[in-house]
């Protein structure tokens, strides 16, 4: 990851057409596992020290000795934050809740998204790290880049063109809608890149060629929706690469696609962590879990912020040459919490229930009606044989009687679901 005092320059220069895929956008993207640790252990106690002098992180942190997280595993030990936590905290003290070191009126921006929840932005150096994908996509200068994020309240916008200034191309504003005048302004200018949801750019795309315009896009860097493989298939058969990032409002960029196309590259300011929903426990390697993210934004340092997405680990390194570890991408929400009966259920009692017994390996509840009622089944893998010990277990963290079924371990899907609703309502 990049220390506080690693923040790279500007990329490489580019031509207007996509360099080869072993490009490096600095020396950070090939170091070795020896190296990667070493920084860690150099800027994590620095960057936790900083980040609690913001005192909704001093709370959350209590009692934390920065100079004791060196390593991952230390950093496992500390409290996951939640979005709940930080919207609550929000309306307590707004407009940031105590989570910035910088005060509000410090920031260049402000921004407001559904919830709502506030973010700060800045206009530092690709302040949330969104060159380095661009670069991935072969994005630099010479590149007009056609930004159809939207710049009113919320910073997608800003995230995209702060990444294009940082790789050296120039950007057209474009915003969302009018796609008329989007197709025009394409064509007027040259624009060579579309930065913007997946979709979006069929809709441009369809309606340039009903308008008899030809217009000049190379390449696509989406984010902020589902690429779907046929979507992909359709740009590339236009000749567009298209490629897309893992990124929030909160955090910046994530993890992103390189041309290699295997997995989703972590970003080098950030520590990703899969974990087990409803708790802060790592996963194996390749194991489903949530996502949880670690940025050390020194103006906005979040610590073990849990993204309620899912996803994986994905073994060894990418053939692009970037060797930082990599996660399978997008692979649906952990925020699995359910009515059943009429009462809540959420993934943390799940944990709470397999944290009773060491001799669980996981567990699934899973939601269905017979007749007009509710049932609610736990399938818990443990080497047991009988289910009658688990009862008693499942009433005390669930706060429901179902039945209890034990199954062989290893049986339960690797999709990261501990809740499960089958129940049909239509």
């Amino acid at each position: 990851m990049a220390g506080l005092a690693d923040r790279p320059g500007t990329a490489p220069a580019a031509t207007g057409s996509a360099r080869p895929d072993d490009a490096p956008y600095d020396a950070l993207e090939r170091r070795s596992v020896d190296e990667r640790a070493a920084a860690l252990a150099r800027d994590l106690p620095a960057a936790l020290a900083r980040a609690m002098t913001a005192p909704g992180l001093a709370a959350h942190l209590a009692g934390l000795d920065p100079a004791a997280v060196t390593d991952r595993a230390a950093l496992a030990r500390l409290p996951v934050l939640r979005k709940s936590e930080l919207g609550a905290a929000q309306k307590a003290a707004p407009p940031f809740g105590g989570f910035t070191v910088t005060p509000a009126a410090g920031f260049a921006h402000v921004f407001q998204s559904p919830g709502p929840i506030y973010e700060p932005g800045g206009i530092g150096h690709d302040w949330w790290r969104m060159g380095r994908f661009l670069h991935a996509c072969g994005v630099g200068r010479g590149d007009i880049v056609q930004n159809c994020f939207g710049y009113h309240l919320t910073p997608a916008g800003m995230i995209f063109e702060s990444g294009a200034r940082a790789v050296g191309a120039a950007v057209l504003p474009a915003g969302t809608g009018q796609t008329d005048l989007q197709v025009q302004a394409a064509a007027d200018v040259g624009a060579s890149v579309y930065c913007g949801t997946p979709d979006y750019l069929k809709v441009i795309l369809d309606r340039a060629e009903e308008l008899g315009v030809s217009l000049g896009f190379t390449r696509a860097a989406v984010g902020g929706g589902a690429l779907f493989p046929s979507l992909r298939a359709d740009y590339e058969a236009r000749g567009i690469v298209t490629r897309q990032c893992y990124a929030t409002a909160d955090l910046g960029n994530i993890a992103y696609e390189s041309l290699a196309m295997e997995g989703m590259i972590v970003d080098e300011g950030v520590v990703v962590e899969i974990v087990r929903p409803g708790t802060g426990d790592p996963v194996p390697e390749g194991e489903v879990g949530e996502v949880v993210v670690t940025t050390l934004n020194p103006d906005y340092p979040l610590v073990r912020f849990a993204t309620g997405d899912l996803s994986a680990v994905l073994p060894g390194a990418s053939p692009c040459g970037r060797s930082n570890m990599r996660i399978k991408g997008w692979m649906g929400r952990a925020d699995q919490t359910t009515k059943i009966k009429g009462m809540f259920v959420r993934p943390e009692q799940v944990a709470a229930l397999v944290a009773r017994h060491p001799e669980i390996a996981r567990a699934r509840v899973i939601a269905t009606r017979e007749g007009e009622m509710d049932v609610m089944t736990v399938r818990i893998e443990s080497p047991a044989q009988e289910s009658a010990g688990y009862e008693g277990s499942v009433i005390a963290a669930l706060k429901l009687k179902g039945r209890v079924e034990v199954v062989a371990p290893g049986s339960l899907p690797n999709d990261g679901k501990v809740i499960e609703d089958l129940r049909v309502y239509d």
